[in-house]
C-alpha cells in the first residue's frame, strides 16, 4: 500500500520530507500541495511553468513578485531542486 506522499506524487513527498524536516508552513509554496493562505510576503515556490510552457520552474517569492531560478524539464528534477534549496 502506498503512504499518501507516494500515492501524490512527487510533489506531495516533497511536502512531507519538508514537514518532517521541521521547516515553517511559510517558507516554501509547492503547486496543488502546499499554498499557504494568506500568501507569505517571501518564500521559496515550485510551479508549472506559467504561460502554458512545458516544464517546471523552482523560484523565489519577494514583495510580489515571482523570480524564477531555475526551469526543469520534469516534476521530480523540479521537486530535488527545491529540496536543495531549502535542506541543503
Amino acid at each position: 500500500m502506498l503512504s499518501s506522499a507516494e500515492a501524490g506524487g512527487p510533489r506531495a513527498a516533497l511536502a512531507a520530507a519538508l514537514r518532517a524536516a521541521g521547516l515553517p508552513p511559510s517558507v516554501y509554496w509547492i503547486e496543488e500541495v502546499h499554498q499557504p493562505a494568506p500568501l507569505p510576503p517571501d518564500f521559496l515556490y515550485l510551479r508549472r511553468t506559467p504561460g502554458g510552457a512545458a516544464g517546471w520552474e523552482t523560484g523565489g517569492y519577494e514583495r510580489g513578485r515571482w523570480t524564477p531560478y531555475a526551469h526543469h524539464a520534469d516534476e521530480s528534477a523540479a521537486c530535488a531542486h527545491l529540496r536543495h534549496l531549502l535542506l541543503g
